[in-house]
């Protein structure tokens, strides 16, 4: 072989090398999980029900886990801003002292893309008086901002407020 036709294999070799990694990084970049399927309208107000659920346990940590570690909760009956899991977990001791069930009211959902979407809409909550049993009903507008972080999907942001009109 002479020196020539071992540099046209080697550029050869070379360029064939390129072409196959460009492939498999084109192939590795679109199976990642940015490129996974959206979920479903459905799928994501779903997730309220998982949240609903986990209040019913009256376990403010279970409720917390479904809350991303940086989120932000703007909760419907404190005028307190919690914005790490000490003060989430805080707000729900007291919340869940009052048995709350919530009840969608009107839900719109908006599928950002596969790793994040938004829950809004209007909802409302029975909640019972630990001390005297009475029950009362709060209607509240809510948006839930939701990320898929590790394969779960988290609450990073979460805006409860009571209707204004029903002050």
């Amino acid at each position: 072989m002479t020196r020539r036709s071992i540099s046209k294999r080697a550029a050869v070799v070379t360029a064939t090398a390129l072409v196959t990694l460009g492939t498999v990084g084109t192939i590795a970049a679109t199976a990642g999980p940015e490129h996974a399927a959206k979920p479903t309208k459905t799928q994501i107000a779903g997730l309220f029900d998982t949240w609903n659920k986990a209040l019913r346990t009256g376990d403010s940590d279970k409720v917390a886990d479904l809350y991303a570690r940086d989120a932000t909760l703007l909760p419907t009956v404190s005028n307190e801003v919690r914005t790490d899991r000490a003060g989430i977990v805080d707000y729900f001791d007291h919340f869940l002292a009052n048995k709350p069930v919530g009840t969608k009211i009107e839900t719109i959902v908006n599928v950002l893309d596969s790793n994040s979407a938004i829950d809004t809409g209007v909802y409302e909550f029975t909640l019972t008086d630990h001390d005297t049993g009475r029950k009362r009903v709060v209607e509240a507008r809510y948006t839930y901002t939701y990320e898929k972080i590790d394969g779960k999907w988290k609450i990073v942001n979460h805006h409860s407020s009571v209707m204004p009109e029903k002050k």
